[in-house]
């Protein structure tokens, strides 16, 4: 198994190169010269007129009404939580297979993760199999609902667009009202990805996005909040930029606040990087189609493809090996990599760490699945040129 499915590898690949990384930011626009005037001017730090541009572009380009450019996305995902509400001691609905820092923003709130089953058809959290865990712990009140179990109330819902493919929102929207959550969306993973042709990031009150080195545009580490709320949008603004009260001189602050906001440097990256975006997921879509094709007759692995309500960025490709083949995982891990093939497993599910064992959940067995299951292959947006 593992010679076939490196060579359905390789029949995509280029065979000029000795190693191919899982994810390379890509440079072939404007980034040098947006880059080398904040350097020339001196603009470097979190003012200049690249920040302010790029959470222009970047409201356009999410169809939403307001973005505000931040350090990266956890700190994002941070300040979306406290702006809906979440205090200490409630809890947080989240996907147990996510980046850890999904979980690391609802602890710095001294909120509780409490941890959600995927489905297989998103990779992402199950709204159904949720819906019929909520009816079954969650007691709704006048100010909210509450865990019967722990008594502690459940205050906002986190799903995670995995690898850039949409969770199924219509059914979450419905089970959000239902139980009074609040919806924030962890969408590091989905600039450019579609849910019923809306993007995503633009269906809860406040959503998170990330441009780290290896996110289908990078501004090097950076994130932002996006929201069509004004007033949520001010005081994002204001709380990540310290809480300083505007003056031009004195340093006054009216709250806790944060160092957040996003440098001049890295926004006039992803300034030059959003110009391109368009075309990268298009790039990034015909990859995944040149692997869907590979892998199409290989018995005992699957090539992941978009739900149908979504159109993804494929912002990391992944194969999913059969139940039967789950064993095969570590191995093949270890093969592709000793070729100059990297690849990397799902992350390890959030109830197995320890910080958050104890965590309250749900039964996790098709999150538990998938990840036994699931491996991401190269994914660079050049690939697919």
């Amino acid at each position: 198994m593992n010679e076939l499915i490196i060579e359905k590898l390789r029949s995509v690949l280029p065979a000029d190169r000795s190693f191919i990384a899982l994810h390379e930011p890509y440079f072939q626009g404007r980034e040098w010269d947006y880059v080398k005037e904040c350097i020339d001017t001196g603009w470097v730090s979190s003012v200049g007129k690249y920040v302010d541009l790029f959470e222009q572009k970047l409201a356009e380009h999410t169809e939403v009404a307001h973005a505000v450019a931040v350090a990266n996305g956890t700190a994002a995902l941070h300040i979306c939580l406290q702006l809906v509400g979440v205090e200490a001691g409630d809890e947080v609905l989240m996907p147990t297979l996510t980046f850890v820092a999904t979980a690391n923003a609802i602890s710095y709130c001294g909120a509780i993760p409490h941890l959600v089953d995927s489905e297989e058809r998103t990779l992402g959290l199950d709204p159904h199999k949720l819906a019929d865990y909520l009816a079954e712990i969650a007691e709704v009140r006048a100010d909210g609902s509450y865990n019967r179990v722990t008594g502690r109330r459940i205050k906002a819902v986190v799903p995670m667009h995995t690898f850039g493919h949409a969770v199924d929102l219509d059914p979450l929207l419905d089970l959000c009202a239902r139980y009074r959550l609040e919806l924030v969306e962890d969408a590091a993973e989905s600039l450019g990805s579609f849910y019923k042709g809306k993007h995503t990031g633009g269906f809860g009150r406040i959503s998170a996005l990330s441009f780290n080195g290896n996110k289908v545009v990078t501004t090097g580490g950076g994130g932002a909040i996006v929201t069509n709320d004004p007033e949520l949008a001010k005081r994002a603004k204001h709380l990540t930029t310290t809480a300083k009260v505007p003056h031009r001189w004195e340093f006054n602050h009216d709250a806790i606040g944060y160092n957040y906001r996003m440098p001049n440097l890295n926004a006039a990256l992803g300034c030059a990087q959003l110009e391109q975006l368009d075309a990268y997921v298009e790039q990034k879509r015909a990859l995944a189609e040149r692997y869907r094709e590979a892998f199409a007759d290989l018995a005992g692995v699957q090539f992941f493809t978009e739900p149908e309500f979504s159109r993804s960025n494929y912002w990391l490709n992944a194969i999913l090996l059969d139940e039967q083949q789950a064993h095969l995982r570590d191995s093949l891990l270890e093969a592709t990599n000793s070729a100059g093939i990297m690849t990397r497993p799902f992350w390890t599910g959030m109830h197995k760490l320890p910080m958050f064992a104890d965590c309250p959940r749900m039964d996790l067995s098709v999150a538990e699945s998938l990840e036994r299951r699931t491996i991401n292959i190269p994914s660079s947006v050049f690939l697919g040129g």
